[in-house]
Formats: C-alpha cells, sequence, structure tokens
C-alpha cells in the first residue's frame, strides 16, 4: 500500500472532522444545562405577565437599574480606595478599615435594596405567580453555587 500526502491529508481531516463532531454531540447530549432559570427569566417567560403588569415589573427594574448601578460604582470606588490603603499601609490600619467598611456598607445597601426589588415585583403579582416566584426565590437562595 503506497501513502500518498493527499491520502494523508484527507485521512488527517477526516479524523479531525470526527472528532470535532464528536465533542460537537457530546456537548449538546450530556452537557445540559443544569442552572436553575434566572430571576429575569421567570419573571418575563415563565409567569404570562399581563401587559399591565409587564409595564409595572418594567418600571420597577428600570430604577432600581439605576440604583444598582450607583451602588456597584461607589463599591469599586472603595475597592479603590482599599487597593491605595493596602499600598500605603501595607497591613491593616484605620485607611484599609475605613475601605473594607465603605465596601461593605455599599454592599449591604446593594442587597436590600435588591431584596426590596424583589418584594416590590411580588406586589405585583397574582398568588397563583407569587408561588412560583417564592419559589424560584427560594430555591436561587438555598441552592449551592456550582
Amino acid at each position: 500500500m503506497k501513502l500518498t500526502v493527499r491520502g494523508l491529508l484527507v485521512t488527517a481531516f477526516i479524523a479531525f472532522a470526527a472528532g470535532f463532531g464528536g465533542v460537537l454531540l457530546g456537548t449538546l447530549v450530556f452537557a445540559a444545562d443544569t442552572s436553575p432559570p434566572s430571576m429575569h427569566d421567570v419573571v418575563h417567560h415563565r409567569l404570562r405577565l399581563s401587559p399591565e403588569q409587564l409595564a409595572r415589573i418594567e418600571d420597577l427594574e428600570a430604577r432600581f437599574a439605576a440604583r444598582k448601578q450607583s451602588l456597584e460604582l461607589e463599591m469599586r470606588a472603595a475597592n479603590a480606595e482599599l487597593a491605595a490603603a493596602i499600598r500605603e499601609e501595607h497591613g491593616y490600619g484605620p485607611r484599609v478599615t475605613a475601605a473594607v467598611e465603605h465596601f461593605h456598607g455599599a454592599m449591604g445597601r446593594l442587597q436590600t435594596e435588591t431584596i426590596s426589588h424583589m418584594f416590590a415585583m411580588r406586589d405585583v403579582l397574582s398568588d397563583e405567580q407569587k408561588a412560583i416566584f417564592d419559589d424560584t426565590i427560594v430555591e436561587a437562595l438555598t441552592t449551592a453555587p456550582q
């Protein structure tokens, strides 16, 4: 049997294509997404909101997004303060302590705002929708991250 460059290239291409196809098929079949749905997906797709509910939820989301962005910027600023304090103090000094407290304060306010936002959205829902919403929140808070 005589090996040719063309025969080797065809064989290599077929082997590569088969391997790629196997990886793709394995990913599609065996790597199913097991993460719980996001709150956004649940609210906008699973709860079947009425047009009035959707308008109210979108208003709540817009106001929350602005507040969330502000608090995230504050957290980034606190991290910058922490970096500068660490560079200068080289230990857990008063500036490091103040920067950590600044960050924790902003993070705590963001958590409080997020919980308030969830309850505000919940108030828009029917009893049946609230049950699904509550189950989703409980699952998200009690499921270990993967």
